[in-house]
């Protein structure tokens, strides 16, 4: 007995949605980066591979192997493996170099990230803000008593991103005066 072909389940369509749009910039955005960041981006990957660890375990180790002598099918060429610390010092820089170009663009893509997360923040509180609102003034229309009117006045306040970066820097320069 054979079942019927079902739609996978989905939290939201709204969710799936978003899904959806996220997944496409960041394919645009890859798509827009230069030849530089993607060799950059394919080398550090490649650098971060367990095949690169391989590979430099089977190199090196040959290489060792020749030039200590235990390998006799190939004469010895590095004696005093010289030539083997420069090329791992060399290659060191240039992988140190493309990481830190893979960082750099990892820490813009972050700073875009956490702009969003503020601005979803600031809409989620100021929506907050007005249901709280709405929900304080059908309470008191309805005359249902409510404890806490104070704290519900300090949360109905409207809070702007100038004001949270002010405290913020306020905190910040304080502590930083403020001896261990």
């Amino acid at each position: 007995m054979s079942q019927p072909h079902q739609q996978p389940m989905t939290l939201s369509s709204r969710l799936d949605r978003n899904i959806a749009a996220l997944l496409e910039r960041r394919t645009q955005e890859e798509a827009r980066s230069s030849r530089q960041d993607k060799a950059a981006g394919a080398l550090t990957r490649f650098a971060g591979s367990m095949t690169f660890v391989y590979l430099h375990a089977f190199v090196f180790g040959m290489w060792i192997l020749v030039n200590v002598g235990l390998l006799s099918l190939i004469p010895a060429f590095d004696p005093s493996l010289v030539i083997l610390a420069m090329v791992a010092s060399v290659e060191a820089i240039f992988i140190s170099t493309f990481v830190m170009i893979s960082q750099n663009r990892m820490a813009k893509a972050d700073d875009k990230r956490a702009d969003l997360n503020l601005q979803i923040s600031l809409l989620a509180e100021h929506e907050a803000t007005q249901i709280l609102s709405i929900v304080a003034a059908i309470a008191e229309k309805l005359g249902v008593p409510v404890e806490q009117s104070a704290e519900i006045r300090d949360l109905q306040k409207d809070v702007t991103p100038e004001e949270v970066l002010d405290t913020l820097e306020r905190a910040s320069a304080e502590d930083a005066n403020d001896p261990p």
